[in-house]
């Protein structure tokens, strides 16, 4: 490079061309994930040695982190056709049998979510992991037919944010688990880098860094903030995203020096000031906050633990002195209300 911009600024996509996509197609440009990504570069080189599918693979982790992109890189590497769905959107087992039957040849199926599959549903995967067959039965009681059917190869790839609510059954028949983990800011600075080179964002590495340690250890949380910036560096006349224009434009969208948003502050906030900073029930910072139990476990506490602002307990949720520090706030002084009626505190579980 010529200069310190990673990106030029005056680069920019065809008129006529929609926003292109940003995940990588390719496991030399998934950035991140090291330990993972070798691992998958070795599955995958010995099972087209031999000829054969991959085995079948769990990828888990906090929401935002890769798990569908690293599947269409699977997919991609295998060189099969991937069928995509998701958990939630089989309502019965004649769904599932025409998604593993729609083709006549190798392929990958994945499903996302696949924690929340339907218990019935989720039964006919497993002879069809293990043996590559699967049941139909036509009609009804006496009048039952059970009917033998063959699988074509297929590799299953599935995704979930609740590895422990995949029922042991399940997960016993995945050959290959990966758990992916947030991503340090050295990582999403790469990733940003990239980023702005396909939107033909003008981005220097302080910018970069800047953006990256405020998104939350996520690419997908980077890459939204990333275009969010974009915008306001596009309004106010700047044609690069320096460290300043990245700070300025965060601070309009409520991200803090931490990366935590206004909706994270509010449950830290919550705990502290009316849970006496816990142990404090999911159920009752739920129903306080009016927001939905999976927004909370999957989408604020992970980043919120990872950073050491919260402690889960068998008791309920703690926030850590940290948290008071980062929010300005007086450490509470835990235990002096045990008594007061309060619920999720110590005596009154919720």
């Amino acid at each position: 490079m010529t200069d310190s911009r990673w990106t030029d600024p005056n680069l920019r996509p065809r008129e006529d061309a929609a926003e292109p996509g940003l995940r990588p197609r390719r496991l030399d440009e998934f950035v991140g994930q090291a330990a993972v990504k070798e691992n998958l570069r070795v599955f995958i080189a010995a099972a087209r040695a031999r000829g054969e599918v991959l085995d079948h693979v769990l990828l888990y982790g906090p929401p935002g982190l890769g798990k569908t992109t690293l599947a269409g890189i699977i997919a991609a590497e295998m060189e099969l056709e991937l069928r995509q769905s998701s958990g939630p959107a089989f309502q019965n087992s004649a769904e599932l049998v025409g998604l593993l039957t729609q083709h006549e040849g190798p392929s990958a199926v994945f499903i996302d979510e696949i924690h929340r599959l339907n218990r019935t549903v989720e039964e006919y995967l497993y002879p069809a992991m293990e043996d590559r067959r699967i049941e139909i039965v036509v009609d009804k009681g006496p009048h039952a037919r059970h009917f033998q059917l063959d699988l074509a190869p297929f590799t299953l790839l599935g995704a979930t944010t609740r590895a422990g609510m995949i029922t042991a059954a399940l997960r016993s028949r995945f050959g290959i688990v990966c758990h992916l983990d947030f991503y340090p800011p050295e990582e999403l600075q790469i990733i940003l880098g990239r980023s702005a080179g396909i939107l033909g964002i003008g981005l220097d590495p302080d910018g970069a860094l800047e953006l990256a340690r405020r998104s939350r250890g996520t690419p997908r949380a980077a890459n939204r903030l990333l275009r969010r910036v974009r915008d306001y560096a596009q309004i106010a006349g700047r044609k690069v995203i320096d460290r300043e224009t990245a700070d300025d434009g965060l601070t309009r969208l409520g991200v803090d020096r931490l990366g935590l948003e206004p909706l994270d502050r509010r449950y830290l906030r919550l705990i502290v000031e009316h849970f006496g900073g816990g142990p404090v029930g999911l159920q009752n910072l739920s129903v306080s906050l009016g927001e939905e139990l999976d927004t909370l476990e999957d989408v604020v506490e992970p980043f919120l633990i990872q950073t050491g602002l919260l402690k889960r307990t068998p008791r309920g949720r703690e926030t850590t002195e940290r948290a008071c520090a980062h929010l300005g706030l007086a450490p509470p002084r835990r235990g002096q209300d045990d008594r007061s009626g309060h619920p999720g505190r110590p005596g009154h579980p919720a």
